[in-house]
């Protein structure tokens, strides 16, 4: 059985009164500890697919199992706890919150889980020495860069230790340079940390970089 399986999932979405299918039928499934890029047009759904095995969006039908937990059967707050605890997710736009500074994003889902102030303290302060960002940590959003931004966001994606992490083109809002740093580091610390990880992305260094390669085409994955 393999960690992650995604069995004749199929997803749409409302447009005026009809349906517009994304996901058809589709299947994945993935080892523990692998690392797979998807690619595919702007548009195809693979924003979509990363929020249907993360649990942000709901399928219409099929199945999503990480690990033992069947993730499309649990109830909603079941699904926040469950995401919170188990996906880590990086995205393009990393989201911070901009009122709050590096190591307070960085520290936010442990902060939703009510872990001790002080092991929050110190699982993000470690993760953000290890991005690099060890004299920024009292830097709100604004302060930073781009790239310094995202890194960030890969620290507060790791901070719970999720099995799963899930990054949408998560360097296409940075200039070239910056974003093979921030491939690199990925690769590093889905290494480092044992993950297993699914990236979308038109990045194809990044995606090269990967265990394996699948295309989303039509609703549906075949290799790339």
């Amino acid at each position: 059985m393999s960690f992650i399986e995604v069995t004749n999932v199929t997803k749409s979405y409302a447009v005026g009164g009809s349906r517009l299918p994304v996901l058809k039928h589709l299947d994945i499934a993935m080892e523990r500890g692998e690392m797979v890029a998807v690619v595919g047009a702007s548009g195809v759904g693979k924003s979509t697919l990363l929020h249907v095995i993360g649990g942000l969006d709901a399928v219409d039908e099929g199945q999503v199992r990480i690990g033992d937990t069947q993730v499309n059967a649990l109830a909603d707050a079941e699904v926040v706890a469950f995401r919170n605890k188990s996906v880590g997710f990086v995205f393009q736009f990393h989201h911070l919150l901009p009122e709050f500074t590096a190591l307070e994003n960085a520290e936010m889902p442990m902060r939703i889980a009510r872990r001790p102030a002080a092991e929050r303290r110190e699982r993000a302060m470690e993760l953000l020495r290890r991005v690099g960002l060890d004299q920024r940590l009292e830097h709100r959003p604004g302060m930073l860069s781009g790239g310094e931004q995202q890194r960030v966001a890969i620290a507060r994606a790791l901070v719970m230790e999720p099995a799963l992490l899930l990054a949408d083109e998560p360097t296409g809002d940075l200039d070239e340079h910056t974003a093979d740093t921030l491939h690199e580091l990925l690769r590093e610390m889905h290494r480092e940390r044992g993950l297993t990880s699914l990236i979308a992305t038109h990045n194809p260094r990044l995606a090269a970089a990967c265990d394996r390669v699948l295309r989303l085409e039509d609703g549906r994955l075949k290799p790339a």
